[in-house]
């Protein structure tokens, strides 16, 4: 997995004034993930400095930090530590969301399979402050090799004192359980995830009550993504105004950024919040030799795709949300323009269809339809009137479904059709899709610079 630390861009300017490699400063080191190394990069410093605060006055720290939540919706991480009543003689839970299943997002697994210690420091930190002695960290089931180095760090965790009986003499207990889901996209949104831990079929739960008052066990919760947990020991460790000299005033610090797709080097960039994609694609090496951008996702396919046209938003979450779309997860897809757009959509569709719980009906009937739909735009078998049949259904899911997956199987269809209605209509009335190979003099014209088809994985 590529890290930023030491990579050139093309004028041969090093990258360390864009970048802030701090999670990802030592993925490319011999067994970074280990204790050892990881003390060896002041590991663990942040956690003693936090306990010799009061836990009140840690949550006020973090919260004037202005880390705000990694996972995709931004909420300040402070502030949800301060919603656990305190005094109300429950267990305090700490659940680590690391689910990552949105289509596109890429930077939990390759930070827990190089740099684990990141999140256990940070989930010790933020049991202290919430009054925890129990937390959980729920994993894809299928990232096996991670699950066996996060199951390792956390033994030697164990072994070194930092989690179990009066962690570093500071009279804290805490247990952490690693918990292997079994694959579900519904289990990244919070509730779902909290019934598929207690046991039961992951689906989300009406609110109120909110997690922070009736969540693991009808117990008082916080949910966070491993990236916001993990990002709190150099919070600490360096201070809060270290953190707050990045990024802008409101979307403060570092992220990391996972750029994907038609790119010449994708990877994880780890820069400033407020970073643009021009600049990430500047000492990436742009897009693959001999072709533009065409569309791309700041945060995942459940947020409304951005054009050329967005190449200089700043990807804070004020940025991309005046902009129209939403930074989520920092989930960089990029397009060329040999991607048919239809096709694309139909497959993300395909995927909220078949990912969805079933709980409500719009999300259940709706997406099933707006696959129907897709498939025969894409095949030529559409009409003109499906166009707005699209629109339709999708705002008849979008703010009515009973979660956020419903609204995130929406917004490719809403943006789809406004940047690229013409497309659609295309594939409408020349009966099929204009992409076709044997159809596109593009593609053609591909196999006569290059030799070879350079449209490999276009149309997977």
């Amino acid at each position: 997995m590529m890290t930023l630390a030491a990579e050139i861009d093309h004028n041969g300017t090093s990258p360390e004034k864009l970048l802030a490699p701090v999670l990802s400063s030592f993925w490319d080191q011999p067994e970074s993930w280990t204790l050892d190394t990881y003390r060896r990069h002041e590991g663990y410093e942040g956690l003693r400095k936090a306990l010799a605060m009061d836990p009140d006055d840690l949550i006020a720290y973090v919260k004037d930090s202005g880390l705000r939540g990694r996972g995709g919706a931004g909420f300040p991480t402070g502030m949800k530590w301060q919603f656990i009543p305190q005094g109300d003689g429950k267990p305090h839970y700490l659940v680590v969301n690391a689910d990552e299943s949105e289509p596109g997002t890429c930077k939990d697994i390759p930070l827990l399979f190089a740099n684990p210690h990141s999140l256990i420091e940070g989930i010790v930190i933020a049991c202290y402050a919430i009054r925890s002695s129990h937390a959980f960290i729920y994993l894809r089931g299928e990232v096996v090799p991670v699950l066996r180095r996060l199951h390792e760090a956390v033994r030697e965790a164990y072994e070194a004192g930092y989690l179990g009986t009066n962690i570093l003499g500071s009279g804290l207990d805490l247990e952490l359980t690693v918990h292997a889901g079994a694959g579900a996209y519904i289990c990244g949104e919070e509730t779902a995830l909290l019934d598929s831990l207690e046991g039961r079929r992951g689906q989300p739960r009406l609110r109120p009550p909110f997690p922070a008052v009736a969540g693991l066990y009808a117990c008082p919760t916080v949910v966070n993504n491993v990236e916001s947990i993990a990002s709190v020991p150099a919070i600490l460790n360096k201070g809060k105004d270290w953190f707050k000299s990045m990024g802008s005033e409101k979307s403060p610090g570092f992220t990391l950024y996972s750029l994907s797709g038609h790119v010449t080097s994708p990877g994880q960039y780890e820069a400033p919040l407020g970073i643009t994609l021009r600049q990430l694609l500047d000492m990436s090496g742009g897009m693959r030799a001999g072709h533009r951008l065409k569309f791309w996702t700041p945060g995942g396919s459940s947020t409304p795709m951005f054009t050329e046209e967005h190449l200089d938003v700043p990807l804070d979450y004020e940025g991309v949300g005046a902009a129209g779309s939403m930074l989520g997860t920092k989930a960089l897809q990029c397009f060329d323009e040999t991607t048919c757009v239809v096709r694309a959509v139909t497959r993300w569709t395909e995927f909220y269809a078949h990912e969805s719980c079933g709980k409500c009906t719009p999300c259940r009937e709706g997406t099933y339809w707006l696959v129907q739909l897709l498939r025969d735009i894409e095949a030529g078998k559409g009409e003109m009137a499906d166009l707005d049949k699209l629109n339709d259904i999708a705002d008849n899911i979008n703010g009515k479904s009973f979660c956020a997956l419903g609204d995130g199987a929406a917004s490719p269809i809403f943006s789809s059709l406004k940047y690229f209605r013409e497309e659609y209509e295309q594939h409408i009335t020349g009966k099929g899709c204009p992409f076709d190979p044997a159809r596109s003099t593009a593609w053609a014209d591909d196999k006569n610079t290059d030799g070879k088809n350079a449209h490999r994985g276009v149309n997977a």
